[in-house]
């Protein structure tokens, strides 16, 4: 067993607001995955005949904002082997160490927030929908509450 020195996924995941992780995202960065999830067709299913559940399971990941990494980095048949575990450990009869991998493979894909950090993914803010014209007069934009609003004014007679 190896003593000492950091492993792979030892420490705290990064962080893209600090500032130490700062300085090692301009070497290698950290990747925007759009909100909407990924566009286009579902790759082919890379294994042997799939169950029903292993398709709706194959379909709905490559539609998540996590499918544009895999696609880029050709993960096709690691996220096919997370479905099919996946099916497996939904099962009532499922092992444990089934459903320890399927966390295991949450992390590595990035579907789980530590996955996510871990692979230095952060998800693009979703657009908004304009919202309605709403009118609003003048007066009501300048009177806003304030704290002093929330502030009752007690006579030192009051009791406490």
């Amino acid at each position: 067993m190896p003593r000492g020195g950091a492993r792979a996924v030892s420490g705290p995941p990064p962080d893209p607001r600090s500032l130490r992780s700062a300085k090692v995202a301009d070497k290698g960065g950290w990747r925007t995955l759009p909100a909407e999830g990924r566009r286009g067709e579902v790759p082919e299913w890379p294994l042997t005949s799939p169950s029903e559940r292993e398709l709706d399971l194959w379909e709905d990941l490559w539609g998540k904002p996590q499918a544009v990494a895999w696609a880029d980095m050709g993960q096709e048949l690691e996220v096919a082997l997370f479905a099919r575990t996946l099916a497996e450990a939904e099962r009532a009869d499922a092992r444990v160490d089934v459903k320890k991998m399927v966390r295991s493979y949450l992390d590595s894909l990035g579907l789980s927030v530590a996955g996510m950090n871990r692979n230095r993914w952060k998800i693009a803010p979703a657009l908004e929908e304009p919202a309605a014209a709403v009118s609003i007069t003048g007066a009501e934009l300048a009177r806003r509450p304030s704290a002093r609003d929330r502030l009752k004014v007690v006579s030192s007679g009051e009791g406490a």
